[in-house]
């Protein structure tokens, strides 16, 4: 069964309880898989069959969202065509299209294709390269333009937000002086009566009241009373029962007096215009934060530039980047940023790939070097030859991995939304029971809806449902400013829990390169450096890796290989040939011992070098021998500290590795690592990650294609990026940097991120537990209720801006 797999913009989601309607919604829909909600990008993504086999069309899965009260954003394309399209291929055009998951409808004209959309899933020049190899020459028949980033559609919020704020609060102030003020001001109530009197006081109330909830204070209504009216109320429709309800009794006390006992005519407009400004301060500072949480992907997103200069022809022209295709010649400022991913065609200088390793230090690039988009080029022209633009791009699949992430959801959000489902309902629930013991208790109505309205505005779902995104947006940002890429969210969770963490050994704590560690002349011999000319003569002719290492030896030393002829490769033994008029043997003991050369006299340094994880490379000379050598893959510099770092957290490490025993013990014992299973192939890692899981969760660091299995079987999969792509992508976790100190910063992270939603769930829970009581009078021994709707919005305004603040500590988290 084939999946598909889109995103949805939902901007409807305005808090915890919104986030598994909108999962319900889908999820009900035949065929559906997955559905993950993600409050803080406003986004569900969603993994379903092909329609081909049963499964939802696109516009199936949209009409459920829009039913549920969640539309998704749409957008529409024009594709024109300079020829008339036959019958025939538009409906192939519009099978080819429809096929798309984030396309929802398709009406084809003789030279018009009119495509619907979801925005952001998919973008028109993308829709022109589907329609392509049917022989369709289409082009979008306006420019596109491009989609707001996360950070732009937040800055607008913020300012809508702070917009509306500020008129709500010109509009309250003079409501709450002309309520409050005879409360707080001697000789207020006397001025009021004496100048425009009592009546005409609440009168100019209802006028600002009303223009409050009508002007900033509909977004509650519009949102809140449909919800209401489908049966799932949500925290916006808390707001609007409490607003409502003040302002509904105040306008019939005001207008039709009689209709109420004197005892109780009194009025609440402050109630209901303070009510919605404290809580549009508080969703301000809300968004205020939310931007700033969400600032990684922003500043990746701005690492693309806008043009490129590329050859055409002759000539050099500026081109947007989006018009960029694989093969394309670009020349390469000094100081500019890298278009898309490229090999180096020209020139020799250095690239700054700090937003790519986290690493500040340049790396220098030459003819043949690869280079990634979003990199900075330092002082040097170059020209490279593009490989990969867009969604292909390394910097492409690095947003894609964080936003992934960053909509993940953790095994502990699973009890957060089955309170949030409930939550709404109960504390309406709650509200009305206020309400009536109140009135029971003879206490009168004018009390008993206060009270009833307190226990309305305390409730707050939204930082229940914030507790846990928030944390992971941050903590998932400031990771990939360091280099560390979670792919999936519910990694983080996983890796905070991890008891063991196993190691491959070459590439991963070894530099996964041969190279020349020890050089030794044997006695009555000819200088080693001499052997060593002569044997790098030899190996320049073989493709072997240590021939490499020895090549390089050579070089480091200064010195020039000599000429070589008649070079033969003794498979399993090592090589022969001529250089300089001397006969060379080069390998293994018993390659020399077939020529007939004794090795007796180095043999005690040639077990020394073994037992410390070296290979012996002997060298003879005319029948004679003249050196011994030993190549190593020598330690990467950080992997002892790792190894310190992560015993000091707790976490036991292991060694797993398909080398031979005695190496791989040579090296585990260097760095203090006990466990060691060597001699191993993919499907002996797998065995031996199943078995540590038998101790608790299990994670495996690997680079290669064979660490494939063994990072897919572990709990966390976590790959150096400088690995191969299948490594990459099996992996939950990615270190950019190939450093693997990068291990114990991913665990130190991920702890952090959890403790951080720990204190934001308890403070969510612990508040709802602590003043929904005191506003239903419960914890008052005098009777009355216990808190006023005014301390009510304000207190709940308070809980959502501290959730989402705290989790913005982890901004600053020293990894």
């Amino acid at each position: 069964m084939t999946e598909l797999h889109t995103r949805f913009i939902v901007d409807g989601m305005h808090c915890g309880a919104c986030t598994g309607r909108v999962e319900r919604a889908l999820l009900a829909v035949p065929g559906v898989r997955q559905a993950n909600a993600n409050l803080m990008a406003r986004n569900v993504t969603l993994h379903f069959d092909s329609p081909t086999e049963g499964g939802p069309a696109s516009a199936d899965l949209a009409r459920s969202l829009e039913a549920a009260g969640y539309p998704v954003a749409e957008a529409e394309a024009d594709l024109a065509s300079d020829t008339d399209i036959p019958a025939e291929l538009q409906s192939r055009a519009r099978d080819t299209l429809l096929a798309h998951p984030a396309i929802l409808s398709v009406e084809t004209a003789a030279r018009q294709i009119d495509v619907r959309y979801a925005q952001g899933a998919i973008a028109p020049s993308e829709m022109v390269r589907l329609l392509a190899p049917l022989g369709l020459e289409a082009k979008p028949r306006k420019a596109e333009t491009p989609l707001p980033d996360r950070a732009h559609k937040q800055a607008d919020e913020t300012r809508k937000l702070r917009r509306d704020l500020i008129v709500s609060a010109a509009l309250t102030l003079p409501v709450f002086i002309l309520a409050m003020g005879s409360h707080l001001i001697p000789g207020m109530h006397h001025l009021i009566e004496m100048t425009i009197g009592e009546r005409l006081s609440w009168v100019i109330q209802l006028v600002l009241t009303t223009l409050v909830l009508l002007g900033p204070g509909r977004i509650f209504l519009t949102l809140g009373l449909p919800a209401l009216q489908r049966g799932t109320p949500e925290m916006n429709s808390l707001v609007a029962l409490g607003a409502l309800a003040a302002w509904g009794y105040s306008t019939l006390v005001t207008l039709v007096p009689y209709m109420v006992p004197e005892s109780a005519r009194g009025v609440y407009f402050e109630a209901a215009a303070t009510i919605v400004t404290l809580i549009l301060l508080g969703r301000w500072f809300e968004a205020r934060a939310k931007g700033r949480a969400g600032e990684a992907i922003s500043r990746l997103v701005g690492l693309r530039p806008d043009t490129a200069r590329v050859e055409r022809g002759e000539q050099i022209i500026d081109l947007p980047v989006a018009e960029l295709a694989a093969g394309d010649l670009v020349h390469l400022p000094p100081g500019a940023r890298v278009a898309a991913d490229g090999i180096v065609t020209e020139g020799q200088g250095w690239i700054d790939e700090a937003m790519l390793t986290g690493e500040a230090a340049p790396v220098e690039k030459s003819e043949g070097s690869s280079i990634t988009g979003g990199t900075v080029n330092g002082t040097v022209p170059l020209v490279y030859r593009v490989t990969a633009t867009g969604t292909e791009t390394v910097l492409a699949r690095i947003i894609a991995m964080v936003e992934e992430a960053q909509g993940g959801k953790l095994p502990v959000q699973a009890l957060v939304d089955r309170v949030t489902r409930v939550f709404v309902p109960v504390v309406i629930g709650l509200s009305l029971l206020t309400f009536l013991i109140w009135m029971i208790a003879g206490q009168g109505f004018t009390h008993a809806l206060v009270a009833g309205i307190s226990v309305m505005i305390i409730a707050c779902p939204c930082a229940m449902g914030l507790a846990t995104p928030v944390s992971i947006l941050v903590g998932t940002g400031r990771a990939a400013e360091m280099g560390l890429l979670f792919r999936r969210g519910d990694a983080l969770q996983r890796l905070a829990e991890v008891k063991t963490i196993a190691f491959d050994k070459t590439g991963t704590l070894t530099e996964g390169r041969p190279v020349l560690s020890d050089l030794i002349a044997a006695p009555d011999s000819p200088p080693a450096t001499e052997t060593l000319r002569l044997a790098a003569g030899i190996e320049a002719r073989s493709e072997h890796p240590l021939a490499h290492a020895i090549l390089q030896g050579a070089e480091t030393r200064g010195l020039v290989p000599a000429q070589a002829k008649r070079v033969r490769s003794q498979t399993g033994r090592g090589l022969t040939g001529e250089a300089d008029g001397h006969k060379l043997v080069i390998g293994n003991a018993a390659a020399l011992n077939e020529h007939g050369i004794a090795t007796d006299t180095l043999s005690d340094q040639a077990d020394a070098l073994a037992a410390k994880g070296k290979t012996p490379i002997w060298i003879g000379i005319d029948g004679q021998l003249a050196a011994l050598m030993a190549v190593s893959d020598p330690i990467k510099p950080q992997a002892v500290e790792t190894v310190q770092a992560l015993e000091k957290a707790h976490v036991e490490t292991a060694m797993i590795s398909g080398d031979l025993r005695r190496t791989a013990q040579s090296v585990a014992q260097g760095l203090g690592i006990g466990t060691v299973v060597a001699e191993v192939l993919p499907d002996g890692k797998v065995a031996a990650i199943e078995d540590m899981k038998r101790k608790g969760t299990t994670a495996f660091v690997g680079d290669g294609i064979n660490d494939a299995p063994a990072l897919a079987a572990a709990d966390i999969g976590i790959a150096i990026g400088t690995g191969t792509d299948v490594a990459i992508e099996t992996a939950e976790v990615v270190l950019m940097q190939g450093d693997p100190r990068g291990v114990g910063q991913a665990v130190h992270l991920s702890r952090a991120v959890m403790r951080n939603i720990r204190e934001n769930l308890f403070w969510a829970f612990a508040y709802n537990a602590a003043l929904i009581p005191v506003a239903m009078g419960v914890l008052v021994p005098f009777g009355g209720p216990g808190m006023s709707p005014l301390l009510a919005a304000a207190a709940m305004a308070f809980s959502s801006t501290f959730v989402v603040t705290n989790a913005l500590r982890l901004r600053r988290l020293k990894l």
